[in-house]
């Protein structure tokens, strides 16, 4: 199987969609006819293979309705973070030269204001109420057939865009595929892809993070391709979680670390009233996760807690819990037996266990094949070295050639010419019982350039005081080396993060570089 449409001819009545905890649920063979009849009317407007189109779309229930008719069509699938500011939704709207923008009544005002300013995608849809601006596409459907043909249908691609954690967020581009939709080599990667985590075709998977971010939506994706069932969360609560896996009989799931912090704050009593034996695969990456966070998820999930490390451009690494346990703080090794390089700054390869360097990936052979950060030339260049590329992560190998990552590059802070990775830091400080959550960065400091702050937020009932401030910079410094922890400690209410756990530093230090002409 590779395709919906194989699934709906054998089995149409099978959930391949369940919204919430089963408020909504869309066959195989639903899928299959409203993804044909959407993509005849994308046909209908012209659009070529090789075009794109822009989502603004919530967890809803059309959402990959419009996944699949592009990838009928060979069309590039640009689904929009409405989490960002309307000025970085505009700019990826235009930057990813969408001919058509689809929006969803949940969020009608900004996708007008975002409409009006756009250049490139000159036919607007909308779902839901109407939106001004905005073609209903049931205007459009009125015009297509109950059950229309759909001749030559090729596969489409992802386009994707990183969180904009320093500056604009930035396109990841791959070649389109130039096959048949559904073609054998499509489904023999698909299930490669899905046998190397020990998904199968009669799996119930869990979804409960936005569907505009690459794991979300791949993963949720993949499982239409094996023909299981995917259950997707409208949003992330830590309880209606449990219960979700409980009533639904979830078998496999991802997550990030933050949906374990969460996770793991439910009160004992309300952790044990649901059943969730019936999970059997709980996979997570997106973010590090500190080790005592993932030591007391297995514990309470058992062995069944699978990590890997990869990004919208490529790359992979996993581990199993099993080896997690003898190598913990670990990504794990290649998860297709490949090779993982550590680099120094001059590009020589690192041999020495344990020698921090920048983490390369093998690119294909073919450059047709390659990545590219859309229209923009040098930070794609930036990101290969031959045939080697990076996401951008600073980490080492240890003898046993497993991988540990240490930080990004962009987080960075130079103080006194001494380069420090603040992820160190934060896995430490966020071990101390009375922090909720924490962010450490850079912050001006006269004589060294940067110094080290830790930006905390405190669990409920605790108060701030000075004391406070002391106990949790001496809890660092009793750990780790003095210079890598924090020299203040600034208390807030929350820290800017996605839903997908990613904090957005660049907002962070915004408030603290603002008035030295640059942020770092």
């Amino acid at each position: 199987m590779a395709t919906v449409a194989t699934t709906a001819e054998k089995d149409p009545t099978r959930p391949a969609i369940i919204y919430g905890n089963g408020e909504t649920i869309e066959t195989y063979g639903e899928l299959e006819l409203r993804s044909r009849r959407i993509a005849v009317v994308m046909r209908n407007l012209g659009l070529q293979p090789g075009d794109g189109i822009a989502l603004l779309m919530g967890n809803e229930d059309s959402f990959f309705d419009i996944y699949w008719a592009c990838f009928r069509n060979g069309l590039y699938f640009t689904p929009v973070n409405w989490h960002l500011a309307e000025n970085e939704i505009e700019y990826i709207v235009d930057n990813c030269d969408a001919k058509l923008f689809i929006a969803s009544s949940m969020f009608g005002e900004m996708a007008t204001r975002v409409g009006e300013k756009v250049s490139n995608a000159q036919v607007k849809l909308s779902f839901g109420e109407r939106i001004e601006g905005f073609n209903p596409i049931e205007d459009a459907l009125a015009e297509v057939a109950e059950d229309p043909t759909l001749d030559n249908q090729l596969e489409g691609a992802l386009m994707l865009y990183s969180s904009g954690t320093t500056g604009f967020p930035k396109g990841v581009r791959h070649p389109l595929p130039n096959l048949p939709a559904g073609d054998p080599l499509i489904g023999l990667a698909s299930g490669a892809f899905t046998g190397l985590f020990g998904m199968s075709e009669g799996d119930r998977y869990l979804c409960p993070a936005p569907l505009y971010h690459a794991a979300p939506l791949t993963f949720s994706a993949i499982q239409h391709r094996i023909g299981a069932t995917t259950v997707i969360m409208r949003r992330f609560e830590p309880e209606a979680a449990l219960r979700t896996i409980q009533d639904q009989k979830i078998t496999t799931s991802q997550w990030v670390p933050t949906h374990f912090q969460r996770l793991l704050k439910l009160p004992q009593d309300t952790r044990n009233k649901y059943d969730v034996s019936s999970l059997e695969l709980a996979v997570h990456a997106a973010a590090p996760c500190p080790v005592p966070v993932k030591k007391a998820m297995i514990e309470w999930w058992g062995e069944k807690i699978v990590e890997y490390y990869a990004g919208t451009e490529g790359g992979g690494t996993l581990i199993r819990s099993d080896e997690w346990m003898t190598h913990p703080g670990s990504v794990g090794r290649h998860w297709a037996g490949g090779q993982v390089h550590i680099l120094d700054e001059n590009g020589n390869e690192v041999t020495e266990p344990k020698a921090e360097g920048h983490i390369f990936f093998e690119a294909p052979e073919e450059t047709s094949r390659r990545f590219e950060y859309y229209k923009d030339k040098k930070k794609t260049a930036d990101t290969y070295r031959d045939n080697l590329f990076t996401l951008g992560d600073v980490g080492y190998l240890d003898e046993d050639g497993y991988l540990y990552l240490t930080d990004r590059k962009s987080h960075m802070i130079i103080s006194g010419g001494v380069n420090i990775y603040p992820q160190e830091t934060e896995n430490l400080m966020i071990t101390h019982p009375d922090i909720d959550d924490v962010a450490v960065i850079g912050v001006p400091n006269e004589e060294m350039g940067e110094e080290v702050k830790a930006v905390v937020v405190l669990r409920n009932g605790v108060s701030v005081t000075p004391a406070l401030e002391t106990e949790l910079i001496d809890f660092c410094r009793a750990s780790i080396a003095h210079y890598k922890c924090p020299r203040s400690i600034d208390f807030v209410d929350e820290l800017p993060r996605l839903p997908t756990g990613k904090l957005l530093k660049r907002k962070l230090r915004e408030g603290y570089w603002k008035d030295h002409g640059r942020v770092i």
